[in-house]
């Protein structure tokens, strides 16, 4: 039987409409994931509970958490909770969900209307007028995910007190962690979008800085965590400790909310943020034996030492609409969508397609095109088909008939040679390798969505430049390469 505050959660989850959950960037908690969440704190007792839901709801994580303190786990001597939900409509739903734990417990509880994101950083910078939020001891969040503009009042909020980051999550993350004492528990459900990406690396910095990770859980379907509201994102659960000294790094994963395929590992932090990574990617290990066979010792190369760059597709098309051909011409140029490409083939011209097969060339589009030749390129996006996240293909000159230029539309990554074509085993050894098990595994480690960026392909470690040659030669002269026979020759023959 439901609990009443799922049942709640249904009810008004059900009637809010999609236009408003998108403005709030506001998907409520199912009780299932709450739980769990809650579970992740470490048992406290006979002190002071000061709780912080930032984004509060109608309060199923809060409810989650006084529930596990009304059943023993927790012998807190007092909680007290502040809860911040900015959307007045839930406030009635939230007192209710709050109010009945007072005749149980020893509770004091604040529902605050406030911007989450104004007030705290009035608090923290003890500006003279503002609201003093305590030194919380726990937060549990869902917070909003929505962008923050870089003209935003928030994004100059943000920045008073030393957080720059681009969405609401993560700003809502930071905050709560500043706000915590030391030694204080923060447990959050956020996108994985946070793991990688140049975007987030202040966010990670800050993170790093102010506090230890304890625990990440993954959800290996991406649409289940929120499946009520059909949220298609990858969401990771994240638990922090406040000026904790990093350890090893507890890391669950199941398939969805209901934790009956739970699985549980624990890596030393240096297998989740690789000491030798720039960026500080977090990496989540799906398991043990995938962490061993991603290892091979002779992926140790950069893009640098293979002798080659990636570049994201230079032609936009829709800065370049009037150069546009649908038909080739001898004044137009082959212009390469990822529809273009079908496995190891080359489909060019595609009438199916519905995309222009062709750019005119000319001196507004001359510095955008690449010379004819051997590349390799990666979807930025992969399609729902598509087992794999990276999914490459090589581009044959000779595909294009007597083209001298090629152009690359912006949805595509090229490997190149200083922007021009590579070896042709070289290219084939490329494909062959980026479309492994053992990459795919290794990107989904810092990668929570679908695209895949110029910047994500700079940062694995590849066979060296002899080496992906063979594997190039290989691939040449065998016929219909499977998944199975490329991940078989590169385990036995890349070592």
């Amino acid at each position: 039987m439901l609990s009443a505050v799922e049942q709640l959660r249904l009810s008004v989850s059900k009637n809010t409409t999609t236009e408003k959950k998108s403005h709030l960037g506001q998907f409520f908690t199912p009780s299932r994931t709450a739980r769990f969440m809650t579970s992740l704190f470490t048992r406290q007792n006979g002190n002071i509970c000061r709780l912080l839901d930032a984004g509060a709801g109608i309060g199923s994580l809060s409810d989650a958490f006084l529930e596990r303190c009304a059943s023993g786990s927790f012998n807190f001597s007092r909680i007290e909770v502040d809860a911040f939900e900015i959307d007045e409509c839930l406030h009635s739903h939230l007192e209710r969900t709050l109010e009945k734990y007072c005749q149980t417990l020893n509770i004091i509880t604040h529902i605050r209307k406030d911007d989450f994101i104004e007030t705290a950083v009035d608090s923290l910078c003890g500006n003279l007028f503002a609201v003093t939020l305590p030194k919380y001891t726990h937060a549990i969040l869902n917070p909003p995910y929505k962008k923050i503009r870089s003209n935003s009042t928030h994004r100059s909020a943000l920045r008073r007190v030393g957080i720059e980051t681009v969405n609401l999550y993560s700003a809502f993350v930071a905050l709560s962690l500043s706000l915590l004492e030391e030694g204080g528990q923060l447990v959050v459900i956020i996108p994985r979008s946070f793991c990688n990406g140049p975007y987030y690396r202040p966010f990670r910095e800050y993170i790093f800085n102010y506090g230890a990770i304890r625990h990440i859980h993954l959800f290996s379907s991406r649409n289940r965590a929120f499946k009520d509201d059909k949220v298609l994102q990858e969401n990771v659960i994240l638990a922090l400790e406040r000026g904790g000294q990093q350890g090893q790094v507890t890391i669950t994963t199941s398939t969805d909310d209901s934790f009956t395929d739970l699985e549980t590992n624990r890596y030393s932090f240096d297998r989740i943020v690789f000491p030798d990574d720039p960026e500080q990617f977090i990496h989540v290990p799906i398991s043990p034996e995938s962490d061993d066979f991603g290892q091979l010792e002779s992926l140790t190369c950069s893009l640098e030492d293979v002798g080659i760059k990636v570049s994201t597709g230079p032609v936009v098309d829709f800065r370049l609409k009037k150069h546009l051909r649908h038909t080739p011409d001898e004044e137009a140029v082959p212009l390469l969508y990822p529809g273009h490409f079908k496995g190891n083939k080359t489909i060019w011209p595609n009438p199916a397609l519905k995309k222009p097969d062709a750019l005119q060339r000319n001196m507004d589009t001359e510095k955008w095109l690449y010379p004819n030749g051997f590349y390799c390129v990666v979807r930025r996006f992969s399609s729902k088909e598509e087992k794999r996240r990276i999914v490459a293909s090589v581009v044959r000159p000779d595909s294009f008939h007597d083209a001298e230029m090629l152009g690359f539309e912006n949805h595509l990554n090229v490997f190149h040679d200083d922007k021009r074509g590579l070896p042709e085993a070289l290219a084939y050894g490329l494909a062959a390798f980026l479309n492994s098990t053992v990459v795919d595994e290794k990107f989904r480690r810092f990668n929570g969505h679908t695209q895949v960026n110029a910047t994500d392909l700079r940062l694995i470690k590849y066979p060296n430049r002899n080496n992906l040659i063979a594997l190039g030669k290989w691939a040449m002269r065998t016929d219909n390469i499977s998944q199975s026979r490329i991940d078989e020759r590169l385990e036995n023959h890349i070592t």
